[in-house]
Formats: C-alpha cells, structure tokens, sequence
C-alpha cells in the first residue's frame, strides 16, 4: 500500500499492563474507500488497539500514523480525523436527535457557522430526517445506532472506527446498517469491528484476526476469487517438506499447526496434496476452501 494513500499507518504497537502484554507488535494499514474488518475473540487485545488509535489510551511503544499526522505527538490535531462508534453509543436519552447531533459537533469543534450545514448532512446521510425532532429515548435500537453512526461522522473525518456496530440488531435493522456503511464508504476508511462473521464478509475488503495481542491472520482481499486452501496439521511438518506444496504459503501455529496456500487463481490440487500427505506420513486432520469459511479460519485460529 503506497504511504500517501494510507490514512492509518500503524507500526510495531505494543502495549502492556504491568507484565501483561495486552498488544504486541501489531503491524497494519488503512486507506481510503476500503472496509478493514478486525476480528478477535473477548480479551484478544481488540478493543484496547481501538482505543489506543481513538487516542484514548497510550501504547507502550509503536508508531500511529493518522492522516500523515503523528498521533502520539499531535494527539489533537490527529484525532479530529477520527470518527468512533462504541458497541454501546453515548447517547443523551431527553436530547432530541438534532439537539445531540449540534452538541456533538460543537464537541468535535465544528465552527459555528458551520453546524447547520453539518448536522443536516449528518442526519441525511444516516436517514435521520423524519425522527430528527425525537426524543432519542424514544427511538428503536436501530435508530439510536444510526444516531451514534451520525456523531461518528458529524465533524467530516476521514476515518471511522467502529466496535460492533450491528450488535443486538434485528435482521431488518442489520441490513439497515450495512448498507449505511458501504454507503460511507467511499470518502472515509473504515475500521470494522464485529462477531458477526457473516456481516464481516459482506461488509470488509480485507479482514485481519488478533489473539492474545497479536495479529494471526490476515486475508488482503476476502471477495477475491483466487482459491486459498487450510491444512490443518496435528504436527507441523518440516519446512523442506513444506516445501514441496504448490504456491505461496503461511504458515500460522497458535491453537492448531495451520498452512495456507494461495495458488492464485489456479486450480488447487488436492489429490496431489493427499498423495503427498501419504507419502510424508503428515498427521493432517482438514483440508478446505478459506473463501466463504471465514468462520472455520476464525475458531481454528482462536478457540484454544
């Protein structure tokens, strides 16, 4: 990814309580008009990588880049480039939406000859014009994400950050969001957080996974159709016999010995490979398409 078109660059993060690694060594980008999924189990070091990118919580050590500015030198300047949706919006119940829209953005220091415009384009954007004089107490569970999802993007950032923003959703209000999402999608960058792989797929261009502080996967585009394949070991085998498979391979050991192929958009073989397996005596338990198995990448990865 060329360095003038990512608006989150992030290098070498780490960040520990006490002895306790929460983050470590965290590498990865964002640009412009694409949908980062970022997945991980409860504790896995999610939520504090997005508190520390909202400018929330200090790493330990690392580099932020946010819109070429150096969030952990110009924290304010960095963070007004930021827009971020917690799974539970804060929201004031006896505001009306448009009254809470205005303090928001006098908050994120939108001038003041700019609010009106501001605040109608948020509430436009997010379908909020016909419940824009409601109470927000009085709004469905849908409607008040909508109203956390306008606050995210009130002050025009070019970067939102959002942590499940579909949780305790109906089906009709899921689809709602997603398609409020892609909607933005085009003038921001989106960081998306969810256990909804499904929404994951349909939502993200690329999809990365942490466990235990760490990045363990990363699929750089989830609708290519080139075919990756999982072999799932019970002992890894040595890397000259490695070796011997077709194409690019990853190899990832946390729970389960895990190797990816990506043969491009060729064929992958797989009477060669259990030809092979045979052959080695590799212990090898499973064999599948990674494409549409999003949810088999992410237990293997993380149940244990």
């Amino acid at each position: 990814m060329e360095e003038e078109n990512k608006l989150i660059d992030v290098k070498g993060l780490v960040r520990r309580f006490g002895k306790q690694y929460a983050v470590k060594n965290i590498n990865f980008s964002l640009k412009k008009g694409e949908v980062l999924g970022f997945l991980g189990p409860n504790g896995a070091g999610k939520s504090t990588t997005m508190k520390i990118l909202c400018g929330i919580l200090a790493p330990t050590a690392g580099e932020i880049s946010v819109a070429g500015i150096d969030l952990l030198a110009k924290p304010k300047e960095a963070k007004r480039h930021i827009g971020f949706l917690s799974e539970v919006p804060y929201l004031y119940f006896d505001d009306t939406v448009t009254e809470y829209l205005t303090h928001c953005a006098k908050l994120k220091r939108v001038e003041k000859k700019d609010l009106i415009l501001h605040v109608t384009e948020a509430l436009e954007k997010c379908g909020l014009h016909d419940v824009a004089n409601r109470l927000i107490g009085n709004l469905s569970k849908g409607y008040r994400q909508r109203v956390g999802l306008a606050q995210a993007i009130i002050h025009k950032p070019q970067i939102l950050i959002l942590d499940e923003p579909t949780a305790g959703l109906d089906p009709g209000q899921i689809v709602d969001v997603r398609e409020l999402i892609l909607s933005l999608k085009d003038d921001v960058g989106i960081i998306f957080s969810s256990h909804i792989l499904p929404e994951v797929e349909n939502i993200c261009d690329r999809v990365q996974i942490i466990n235990k502080g760490e990045i363990v996967y990363r699929a750089d585009d989830i609708k290519s159709q080139k075919r990756k394949l999982c072999l799932v070991f019970d002992e890894l085998p040595s890397e000259s016999e490695l070796d011997i498979l077709p194409g690019k391979k990853e190899v990832v050991i946390d729970s389960k010995a895990c190797v990816y192929i990506d043969n491009g958009a060729s064929e992958i073989d797989r009477g060669l490979l259990l030809q092979a397996a045979c052959e080695h005596k590799w212990l090898l338990s499973e064999m599948y398409d990674v494409k549409g198995n999003l949810e088999k990448v992410y237990l293997n990865l993380t149940r244990y």
